[in-house]
Order: C-alpha cells, then sequence, then structure tokens
C-alpha cells in the first residue's frame, strides 16, 4: 500500500471504535473507499480491531458484498431474473460485453467498469433493468445500455 493509501485506511479507522464490533463497518467503509478489500488493509484491520485476521478473512469472503479483487469504480448490475430474461437481458449484456471488452464478474483493466449479473432485483414491471452504481434503469434497449453506463 502507498502512504496516501495508508492514511485514506487510517482515516477510516478513525471515523470508527476500534472494537471487534466494528469489523463490518470497517470493511464496508475499506471497501467503499478501495473499491475492494485490499490484503494488506485486511490485516491492518485484525491489528486495528485486536481480532484474529482469520475473522476478518472470514468475514471478508462470507458477504457477496465484499470483493477480495479490484473492482471498477461504476458497477453494472443486469438483471436476469425471469422477467427480465424474457425482455431481453442478455441482448443487454450482449452489448455491455462487446462495448466494455469484459464478461460478467469482469473489472476493465483502467478499474473503470464491473459487470456483474443478478438473479432478481425486484423491479420485473420494468424489465429489463440494469443497475449503474445504485441508478434503476427500468425498459433499457440493447442499443441504449453502453450509453447508460458511459454516462455514468
Amino acid at each position: 500500500m502507498t502512504q496516501q493509501d495508508v492514511t485514506r485506511l487510517q482515516g477510516i479507522f478513525g471515523r470508527n471504535p476500534r472494537e471487534p464490533g466494528s469489523l463490518i463497518a470497517v470493511l464496508q467503509d475499506i471497501q467503499r473507499e478501495f473499491h475492494y478489500l485490499p490484503r494488506e488493509a485486511l490485516s491492518e484491520t485484525a491489528k486495528a480491531l485486536e481480532v484474529p485476521l482469520s475473522k476478518v478473512y472470514s468475514a471478508a469472503t462470507f458477504y457477496s458484498a465484499f470483493s477480495l479483487t479490484p473492482r471498477g469504480e461504476n458497477i453494472i448490475r443486469v438483471c436476469k431474473g425471469t422477467a427480465c430474461h424474457i425482455k431481453g437481458a442478455d441482448l443487454l449484456l450482449d452489448q455491455l460485453e462487446s462495448g466494455l471488452g469484459i464478461k460478467p464478474g469482469e473489472t476493465t483493466p483502467d478499474l473503470k467498469y464491473t459487470i456483474e449479473v443478478v438473479n432478481c432485483v425486484g423491479a420485473c414491471a420494468m424489465a429489463p433493468v440494469m443497475i449503474v452504481n445504485a441508478k434503476y434503469h427500468g425498459n433499457v434497449p440493447c442499443n441504449r445500455a453502453l450509453r447508460l453506463v458511459k454516462k455514468a
């Protein structure tokens, strides 16, 4: 980690109580700051909260919201629930894959975009649905998918 990264990490520790009960909150803050959980940050978290490193890794690998590999600044989620699948989610995904040059679960080399496939987002009336960061886009025509992502 760079000195700047260490400073960012110390800021996260400063905003949270230094106790084992803060583990999830600290990991969430690290994920938000770095877009993943760097190995060094997990080690520093264990020291700062005085918990075993195995407990930190256990939490980091249990919750799907956490990633141990770098993710993009912009997370693109394509719903593949039944309604979205029927209404063209595969076409959305094809457009994103060809436009960004990555497949679901991958991140662009510049760390700008990550594509994820989700089972259902509960917005079936708006199918097909794509979520860019926290913004829902419904009834997305496949030829607009990439344009919506680039606006983020």
